[in-house]
């Protein structure tokens, strides 16, 4: 049996979510990232970042430009302590342009990029987690089979005021929502 993981969000779960994020150098985690990360890999956890990176397809940035923004992410995590199991992005967008333009198993809330994860990894997903902030996070979840947590930054807010929010848990931040999986995962 492999290890349990958290499918993590990236933009307003892990970092400040500008929009396309574009430059490598607008990464900013936020407050508490480093505390939450760090409780669930002390607690046995994968860290995998499963994101929809539509500004690919839609010309806003490059795979080459993201692979930097993914390393100052790393690199910032690193400071905090942490390190994270992969990244896994969807560059795909069925408007995009060409070759991106495609209706694909990877993009959220298809299950793509936790399947492929799982398997590089040896993740089990049936004590696996997934957390986020907008309602793709929630539903990528549902279909998965994994317990739900929407963190109240980034759009999570937003998303909780929509109403059509089923999630398992709701986190003020990270580092709550890490604690919730700690302490259900304990029992």
């Amino acid at each position: 049996m492999g290890l349990p993981a958290v499918f993590l969000d990236r933009d307003g779960t892990i970092n400040e979510d500008s929009g396309y994020l574009a430059d490598p150098s607008e990464v900013r985690l936020l407050p508490g990232v480093g505390q939450g990360l760090r409780l669930l890999r002390k607690g046995g956890f994968h860290l995998v970042v499963i994101s929809n990176q539509s500004g690919i397809a839609r010309g806003l940035l490059t795979e080459a430009t993201l692979a930097e923004i993914h390393k100052r992410l790393e690199s910032l995590l690193e400071a905090e302590g942490v390190t994270l199991s992969g990244v896994y992005y969807c560059p795909h967008h069925p408007e995009g342009s060409f070759p991106y333009r495609q209706t694909c198993d990877c993009r959220k809330p298809r299950g793509g990029l936790i399947e492929r994860a799982a398997r590089e990894h040896g993740i089990d997903v049936n004590r696996s987690y997934v957390v986020g902030d907008q309602l793709v996070d929630i539903e990528l979840a549902r279909q998965a089979g994994m317990p739900a947590i929407l963190v109240l930054t980034g759009q999570g807010r937003l998303t909780l005021e929509s109403g059509r929010v089923q999630a398992d848990y709701i986190a003020t931040d990270l580092t709550a929502a890490a604690r919730w999986i700690l302490g259900r995962h304990a029992g």
